[in-house]
């Protein structure tokens, strides 16, 4: 039995082992298994993997898609620019190769990192974008914030971060001028702000200069229009919820742990 899942804390609610354990239903992998493992501490994730035999594949939430790069063996170049991993394979651990590579490791095996949100953003970005969405605000700055950050960097957007702080060049909430939102037309929320069942909860955007040339992708997918959507759509914007954007990391996932 090969078994994939997903580690984070809390994991109250999980798209992942829904759409996994559907897929291998649907496909006929009767060998395959998807679980959630609840990390509220990284350290025990040498344990995990150590103590669950055929472990071939693992997806990193928050809090831990920063911390787990410490644990890693190798990082694909995208995710160490990105300073993000949400998804790792994990491949049998040869320890005569391991000894002349260099990488040793206290794990029976060799862990390799990715970020498939990269991957996925873009792909579900790309097919909304008009030529006018040439800035953006990015909200929040967590581990999905600089997935987002890497990928509109490639496709030559610039952005703003913004958080409850003014740090360096980050803007606060309360920065977001008229001229900002006039001039910056797509918007993306990275933060869990909406998700349920909090679903009164929001960005403190002012709403009021949204237009419809603005563009709102929010990575929330639970429900799938957050406040942040709907006050968006009641204002003419282009809206774009992130359950495409999870399926595409998903499916991104099952090609990396194949390949």
């Amino acid at each position: 039995m090969k078994k994939y899942g997903l580690i984070g804390y809390p994991l109250t609610h999980s798209f992942s082992k829904k759409y996994f354990s559907e897929k291998f239903t649907k496909e006929g992998y009767e060998d395959r298994e998807y679980e959630l493992y609840p990390l509220q501490n990284l350290s025990d994730l040498p344990g995990l993997i150590n103590d669950t035999h055929d472990l071939c594949g693992l997806n990193v939430t928050v809090p831990h898609k920063i911390g787990v790069m410490f644990y890693l063996d190798k990082i694909d170049p995208a995710a160490r620019e990105i300073d993000a991993v949400n998804c790792i394979k994990i491949v049998n651990h040869q320890p005569v190769e391991a000894f002349f590579s260099g990488e040793l490791s206290s794990m029976k095996v060799r862990l390799e990192g990715y970020n498939t949100d990269a991957f996925a953003f873009e792909e579900s970005l790309k097919p909304l974008l008009k030529k006018h969405h040439q800035k953006a605000l990015v909200l929040g700055n967590g581990g999905a914030a600089r997935a987002v950050a890497y990928v509109l960097n490639k496709l030559d957007i610039s952005y703003k971060l913004v958080s409850r702080r003014a740090i360096g060049k980050q803007l606060k909430y309360e920065q977001l001028t008229a001229n900002v939102m006039k001039e910056r037309l797509l918007i993306i929320n990275t933060t869990p702000l909406g998700t349920a069942p909090n679903i009164e909860e929001c960005p403190e955007i002012p709403y009021e200069l949204l237009t419809a040339k603005h563009l709102l992708y929010d990575l929330v997918y639970n429900p799938e229009e957050t406040e942040f959507l709907k006050r968006g759509r009641e204002k003419g914007a282009a809206i774009k919820n992130g359950l495409e954007m999870l399926h595409l990391q998903a499916e991104k996932s099952w090609e990396i742990w194949n390949k």
